[in-house]
């Protein structure tokens, strides 16, 4: 018979869970309680291990940023240059925020979390660093760490959106230029960036977005489930 740590098998369906309710519920529509009826467990039995319906987010935003590595090495593959691939990002966010009220509510209630900050911003720096290096060759650490902190406020402002709001390309051009000037990217690479990405069917692109986001999820719990298995089962 395989023995299987309940505790680990536990979190990862709580993650199962919590994903599904965030992604297409909504984070702040969901409570704890519809999550434990779902998975017919207690509330002491779940916050023993998530504290807060925060701490399920956090884990979300650290998938999020996983799979923000994997679109960029995806679309490097498909030609793009990584300075494209943060700006096919932000305005894939964007657009899904516009056009989705559970995605815009699962960004912004990210931005607003602590918790889920220090997790973006470090990926964002580590991103950053990566390709924003030979513009910013004098830069330390925390330079970039301190450039990271002025665009998350940036990509929030983009998000959150009120009806005296600019469209949505309007916003994305502006914050685009603001972010690439930060990093000393030259005028004539910021304008063609900005010009190509903006071409693009960026509605089209925000659900796809979403979408594969879902899917990434679902495909990475069952998957951390499945080695969960396999690992107890050739531990015996």
């Amino acid at each position: 018979m395989i023995r299987v740590d309940r505790k680990e098998l536990t979190r990862s369906e709580i993650v199962r869970v919590a994903a599904n309710c965030f992604l297409n519920d909504g984070y702040t529509k969901t409570t704890v309680n519809s999550m434990c009826k779902k998975l017919n467990m207690s509330p002491g039995n779940m916050t023993f291990h998530f504290p807060t319906k925060e701490h399920m987010l956090a884990e979300l935003v650290e998938m999020l940023c996983k799979y923000q590595w994997k679109m960029m090495e995806d679309e490097a593959k498909d030609g793009y240059s990584s300075i494209m691939a943060i700006c096919l990002e932000l305005l894939t966010i964007a657009s899904a925020c516009e056009q989705d009220e559970v995605a815009k509510d699962f960004f912004l209630s990210s931005y607003r979390s602590e918790m889920c900050m220090e997790h973006i911003r470090k990926n964002d720096t580590d991103r950053a660093k990566e390709v924003f290096q030979e513009y910013c060759p004098d830069w330390s650490d925390e330079y970039f760490s301190e450039a990271e902190t002025l665009v998350s406020g940036i990509e929030y402002a983009v998000f959150f959106t009120t009806s005296d709001s600019a469209p949505l390309d309007v916003r994305v051009a502006g914050a685009l230029r603001t972010i690439l000037s930060i990093y000393n990217v030259p005028k004539e690479i910021r304008d063609e960036k900005i010009k190509k990405v903006l071409s693009m069917n960026y509605q089209k692109l925000g659900l796809d977005t979403l979408m594969k986001f879902r899917e990434y999820v679902d495909q990475t719990t069952e998957q951390a489930l499945f080695d969960l298995l396999k690992r107890k089962q050739i531990a015996q």
